[in-house]
């Protein structure tokens, strides 16, 4: 058995690959109707390569009583064999005092979760959590203050939000979260209409982006539709701000629903590498280790040991009971010279008080990188007086990567006291 080297670490990333076509219903108002919220998200979907079917309901200035007493949404929701449904509030409605929306608004919301769920049991209801209006909400200033301005009113419509989630066991898609990160890093992107309060064409793309990250637990390519109106940067910069609000923080706006999300780690020693299942909301687990190895082991932990050098696409596929999928991809780079490794093991020694590299050939390497165990570069060094002392990173484990000349001769993992 060749003895086995980690060269580099490398960014995970989700993606459903589940190869079917998603049937999701959209119930709300204007904040949905206006520039079609529902087939901008379609058209997303089409670019990236993910089939969809949407329907939408969304009668001018509805809230959730409104809605659940409404027969054409009744009977839309009673349909059944939907895989997402979404439901939007009026836009000021949840933003109101905590007392006043736990009687005028929760109640409707957990009426149509519930009703959703009644006629579709595999189906993942989400909360369309919408934007405060530019200037706050100045109609209901006077009363309630904390909306007097943007960011007061932002504050309130996710705290509601995220509390419907959490009652009705259901997901939350943050385009109102999206919306302040975007505000925020560029107030040249006009994402209102004129009226201070509905969406511009720029509005109505970001939350069509925000649903997508959200329902596919994906990223974007370079192929993803742009709406009219939007410029390459602008588009860019809204699918960046998606990605970083929506999938750096999945579990944030998910942990009360039930799509499954994949994620994993891995730590090496001894030749073997061992994965570490963090999914959620999964039944089942299948592993592929990118060298024709399988596992459907659905263990906390499962170990693959890799005999040739190379690049290996790791792949953990999960599902849940309604046969919803989530995937993880985790590349890693192996690569063995069993001479050369054997060679440095008898010409460096390692003292774990404090952690120090110590070089004993005459010739030693020139440059050590060191990474976190989650694989950040934290810095390259040069070798000084034959030794490198780590004890200066505040990681218990570090990797290290001793090079020479550019060229990586020894890789292992070390414990930093």
């Amino acid at each position: 058995m060749k003895n086995i080297i980690i060269f580099l670490l490398l960014i995970i990333s989700s993606a459903n690959v589940e190869a079917k076509i998603y049937k999701i219903l959209f119930l709300g108002n204007s904040y949905t109707y206006v520039n079609d919220l529902p087939n901008t998200f379609k058209a997303i979907c089409t670019s990236e390569g993910d089939s969809v079917e949407v329907t939408s309901y969304s009668p001018g200035g509805y809230t959730f009583q409104s809605m659940s007493n409404d027969a054409n949404a009744l009977a839309q929701i009673q349909m059944g064999n939907w895989d997402f449904v979404v439901l939007q509030g009026q836009s000021q409605e949840p933003s109101f005092p905590p007392s006043q929306v736990a009687t005028n608004t929760y109640p409707y919301a957990k009426k149509l979760d519930s009703l959703v769920k009644a006629y579709n049991t595999c189906a993942e209801v989400v909360y369309y959590m919408t934007w405060g209006r530019k200037y706050g909400d100045a109609s209901n200033c006077a009363s309630y203050p904390v909306i007097c301005t943007y960011n007061g009113m932002q504050q309130r419509l996710r705290e509601s939000y995220i509390d419907m989630a959490q009652n009705n066991a259901s997901s939350v898609s943050p385009v109102g979260i999206v919306w302040k990160k975007v505000r925020e890093t560029d107030s040249t992107i006009e994402l209102y209409n004129a009226d201070l309060s509905h969406p511009s064409m720029k509005g109505t793309y970001l939350a069509a982006c925000t649903f997508y990250a959200s329902l596919f637990h994906k990223g974007f390519t370079t192929n993803t539709y742009t709406s009219p109106g939007i410029n390459t940067n602008e588009a860019s910069l809204i699918q960046n701000a998606t990605t970083k609000i929506v999938l750096d923080s999945i579990e944030t706006w998910q942990q009360y629903g039930n799509i499954p999300n994949a994620n994993f780690t891995y730590t090496f020693a001894n030749n073997i590498f061992t994965f570490t299942n963090f999914s959620k909301r999964h039944t089942a687990s299948n592993w592929s280790f990118g060298d024709a190895q399988t596992s459907t082991s659905n263990a906390n932990t499962v170990a693959n040991t890799y005999t040739n050098s190379g690049n290996y696409p790791v792949l953990l596929s999960v599902e849940n009971t309604c046969g919803k999928i989530d995937t993880a991809l985790l590349n890693i780079n192996v690569s063995s010279n069993t001479a050369l490794k054997d060679f440095l093991k008898s010409n460096i020694s390692i003292q774990t008080t404090p952690a120090t590299i110590i070089f004993n050939d005459v010739n030693p390497a020139t440059d050590v990188e060191i990474f976190s165990i989650e694989g950040k570069l934290l810095g390259t060094y040069k070798i000084i007086n034959n030794s490198f002392v780590c004890e200066k990173f505040n990681h218990q484990i570090i990797v290290f990567r001793i090079l020479k000349n550019g060229v990586v001769l020894y890789s292992s993992q070390l414990k930093v006291n």
